[in-house]
């Protein structure tokens, strides 16, 4: 018997992250020849030493003999492991490297996440599936605009790539934009819910002097390209109406050099914090002795904000700021920019300025590692802790399914999984926002080519071609990898245009306008099937996670909730089909995606994955 597994309730009485105050019971199952006199459990809370705290000896049997202890914890971040002694002399038991299960001298220790009581995330997204757009990109309806700068380079040749070569000065300035507009994105809202796509999540769409528009010129206004305030109303009025929530894109790390607040190039008339005297937001930035200031990964083209000055502060989360405004407008959350770049104090303004619009309000945040246990800003976040984000952009589960779509390799991809799951508060994950393909990675069909783009050069990525062998397999490997990513604890997030067959290597190339008229309408069903396979299931809004098996290339998963029909996923990455045997308690269920059931087991063919259910 295992010494110590925390993802067994005889061993954790509660499985993952527990809320401060609730009492959990650690139980350490040891042989009785070790003749066992004393084990203790050895507790650090996150930056302190590590207290020992004697275990009780509890029962035994012929061969086992166990030792307990409950305990219950504040909010916080703690790391555990064990120690036992007997004749022979103390002995360690930590977490092995590679599994949760316990190992005599490992090198790792066990997590235990204490989150707030009260700290809840608005059930209003959980079930859901995200659609992400990066508004220049999408559709132009062709409205109408005014005051567009007349220095932005407009694409009449819509199959264009976008600009990726330097201009005459050496500088890469994506000035070059196709036109899609907010207009544009409402009349097509209908095909958007038509994939079972209830949450839109819209790139930034202040106004600023880029096509990407993370150079934000001006937090209170629309940019003219994308329409008027008016636009973004109606476009959130329309959502609603058909049961679809906005989410937008909040920059707050940095803003343009070229914009209202720093204006450098002296585009707006009043002075800004390059002026320095009399401007209003001179202490929104850094400026050294030398007149040089401090930006964005010493990009000089985003200068830094200072997020502690009390005025830029007021200015997000202010009564009446830039949070309010488009929460009113009609907004329902915001996605942070670089959410580990910005300092607790303002996550927690921005977190009561985002509340106090309405609970069901959602906030989320970019970060690209285990948001429970990051680091950054000098120490250890405490994203989860009730005051600061819902949840966030879940990039190690986007990892570890490419990789075992990719490899195959099922151990790296549960142990990966099932961290994140057992680290997160329940009430985060089931609002994380699980992406595959976003604006800054390469397309999702590109990647699951197998060629890798890092090794090339832009000109090379542009020039990059594909077998028609090739693409079938990668479109193969994008159904099972979504298939996977669809039934995973969270809000699958489906990237505009992965559903029509979109390629594209890197920033910009993955950034191209949609193909209407030119969709692959195979994929196209196939992800209006997995999202209305999420709608008939509630089970996968805030049902748990049960990992079945992840082993010789195929990975098993059961997503369970009292009184709820259960769902499973199995895939199959080996090159040939498999039989896999079901559980006694799954020989019922029913395949609704891939797969024949062949008795008591279900055939899977190569690189497929079965989606089954009660």
């Amino acid at each position: 018997m295992t010494a110590f597994d925390d993802t067994k309730t005889w061993h954790k009485s509660i499985t993952g992250a527990v809320a401060a105050g609730d009492p959990v019971r650690l139980r350490l199952v040891l042989p009785r020849s070790f003749g066992v006199f004393r084990c203790a459990l050895r507790l650090q809370a996150d930056g302190k030493e590590a207290d020992t705290i004697p275990m009780e000896w509890e029962s035994t049997d012929d061969r086992d003999e166990w030792w307990g202890k409950e305990i219950s914890l504040p909010c916080g971040l703690y790391f555990y492991w064990f120690e036992f002694e007997t004749g022979w002399g103390v002995t360690v038991l930590k977490k092995q490297a590679s599994s949760r299960c316990a190992a005599v001298d490992g090198t790792e220790l066990w997590q235990l996440t204490v989150y707030d009581a009260a700290f809840q995330t608005p059930d209003c997204f959980k079930g859901g599936v995200i659609y992400q757009i990066f508004p220049d990109r999408f559709f132009a309806s062709g409205k109408p605009k005014t005051g567009v700068p007349q220095d932005r380079v407009l694409h009449t040749d819509l199959h264009d790539l976008p600009v990726y070569k330097p201009d005459t000065e050496g500088k890469i300035t994506n000035n070059d934009y196709f036109g899609g507009d907010l207009e544009g994105i409402r009349q097509k809202l209908p095909y958007i819910a038509g994939l079972g796509a209830d949450i839109l999540y819209l790139n930034p769409i202040f106004e600023a002097h880029s096509n990407h528009r993370y150079n934000t010129a001006n937090y209170l206004k629309i940019d003219p390209l994308l329409g008027t305030e008016a636009d973004f109303a109606a476009l959130c009025k329309t959502a609603h109406g058909l049961g679809v929530k906005v989410i937008l894109d909040g920059v707050f790390s940095h803003t343009g050099d070229d914009s209202i607040y720093f204006n450098k190039y002296g585009r707006y008339p009043a002075p800004g914090a390059w002026q320095r005297a009399g401007s209003p937001y001179d202490s929104w930035y850094r400026f050294r002795a030398d007149g040089s200031y401090a930006c964005w990964w010493n990009i000089d083209t985003l200068p830094e904000v200072n997020e502690e000055d009390p005025a830029f502060t007021a200015f997000i989360t202010g009564e009446g700021g830039v949070i309010d405004k488009w929460l009113s407008l009609g907004a329902d959350g915001f996605r942070l920019d670089v959410a580990d770049e910005l300092p607790d104090a303002f996550l927690d303004a921005v977190r009561t300025a985002v509340k106090r619009n309405g609970e069901e309000k959602l906030l989320l945040g970019e970060v690209w590692e285990d948001a429970s246990n990051k680091i950054s800003h000098g120490g250890r976040r405490r994203y989860f802790d009730g005051r600061q984000l819902d949840g966030v952009m879940n990039y190690p589960f986007r990892n570890a399914v490419l990789r075992f779509a990719l490899t195959g390799d099922a151990p790296r991809f549960m142990d990966a999984v099932y961290s994140v799951v057992l680290n997160y508060p329940p009430q985060a994950m089931n609002v994380c926002m699980n992406l595959l393909g976003s604006h800054d990675t390469q397309r999702i069909l590109t990647a699951l080519t197998g060629v890798n783009v890092d090794r090339l050069s832009r000109g090379e990525q542009a020039d990059l071609r594909y077998t028609p062998a090739q693409l079938a397999h990668a479109k193969k490997l994008l159904k099972l990898a979504n298939i996977v990513n669809y039934a995973l604890p969270g809000i699958p997030s489906l990237f505009y245009g992965d559903e029509a067959g979109m390629l594209g290597a890197k920033d910009p190339f993955n950034r191209a306008f949609f193909p209407w008229g030119e969709e692959d309408t195979d994929l196209q069903d196939f992800f209006r099937l997995l999202g209305k396979i999420r709608k008939d299931h509630d089970v996968l809004q805030d049902g748990g996670f049960y990992p079945l098996s992840a082993t010789l290339g195929c990975i098993a998963f059961l997503r369970y909730a009292p009184g709820k029909r259960r769902l499973a996923v199995i895939s199959n990455k080996n090159p040939d089909e498999i039989r896999y045997v079901l559980n006694t308690d799954m020989r019922d269920m029913a395949c609704i995606y891939g797969g024949t059931k062949d008795g008591d087991a279900v055939i899977i063919p190569s690189e497929t994955a079965v989606i089954l259910t009660d």
